[in-house]
């Protein structure tokens, strides 16, 4: 099926304040971007490049004043949700491949030696595999309750495991935390996620974020957030966590007026709105 995505954002510089965005979606076998524009207002130039992980990224410089920036790109996407296998093995440390190595280790948010000894109190009893997985996200699901606000930019896994509140970012980064304590590869997912088969949520429409397992010999999708299986998942990015791929990385200190995202199936209705201005983004 078709997805249309979007963004746009309005910045106040008070001197030229150079800029990386990762809203794109990922030019990926699993999905097709078939057409994307960008706008901004003034005009500046853009530059595109990918990162360490292929993420596509766009830089530029933002003038001082006020600076408009809109996206937008119609993506064709798998009809239907992500596949569940739950007889799928988890694989021994010793047979991860080289490149998957990496996710089991201790990152930015993601602490797995910090709570390594609470998750093998919880998980360590279950039996290995899919349905591990799927337990793990069904506790952080529960654990945490969701408030925009309840977090910084600062916040780890650590840090909302022991306040229970936080938003998307902050459930994916908890679950990570908790499989790579196990041994269980797992990294950040980082995209547009519409109400497809779902009721409207109340809140506005908002980035999403989720993470990929490693288990057989293949990722799969985890949703600790929404502890479902959805579809028209579109994937902006993949990294440790979410200081790989933040949605906006200023070299400076511009104010963010205004922010607004869109996701919906093609020809539908719009989910859309105005986001509350907690900080998606960092600042060097």
């Amino acid at each position: 099926m078709r997805v249309d995505v979007g963004c746009s954002f309005t910045y106040l510089a008070e001197i030229p304040t150079p800029v990386i965005f990762q809203i794109q979606p990922d030019p990926e076998p699993a999905q097709r971007v078939r057409s994307e524009s960008w706008s901004v207002n003034p005009f500046v130039a853009l530059h595109d490049y990918e990162d360490l992980y292929g993420n596509p990224c766009m830089r530029t410089v933002l003038p001082p004043g006020r600076t408009t920036v809109r996206y937008s790109a119609s993506v064709e996407v798998p009809d239907g949700p992500e596949q569940h296998e739950p007889e799928t093995a988890e694989t021994a440390p010793a047979d991860l491949p080289d490149p998957v190595l990496l996710y089991t280790l201790p990152s930015r948010y993601c602490l797995p030696d910090v709570l390594a000894d609470e998750a093998w109190t919880r998980f360590g009893g279950l039996a290995p595999g899919f349905g591990r997985v799927l337990s793990i996200c069904a506790h952080v699901h529960n654990h945490l309750s969701f408030r925009y606000g309840s977090t910084t930019a600062l916040s780890t896994a650590a840090d909302v495991n022991a306040s229970g509140l936080g938003v998307c970012r902050d459930f994916t980064h908890l679950a990570i935390t908790f499989c790579r304590a196990l041994n269980i590869p797992a990294r950040y997912v980082f995209g547009y996620l519409p109400d497809i088969g779902v009721p409207a949520g109340s809140a506005p429409m908002d980035f999403a974020a989720w993470m990929e397992v490693w288990l057989g010999d293949r990722w799969w999708t985890f949703d600790p957030r929404n502890n479902a299986r959805r579809a028209g998942r579109v994937v902006i990015g993949r990294g440790r966590d979410a200081a790989d791929v933040a949605m906006a990385t200023t070299f400076g200190g511009p104010t963010l007026e205004e922010m607004t995202v869109h996701a919906e199936r093609s020809g539908g209705r719009a989910s859309a709105g105005h986001l509350p201005l907690v900080p998606p983004q960092r600042q060097r």
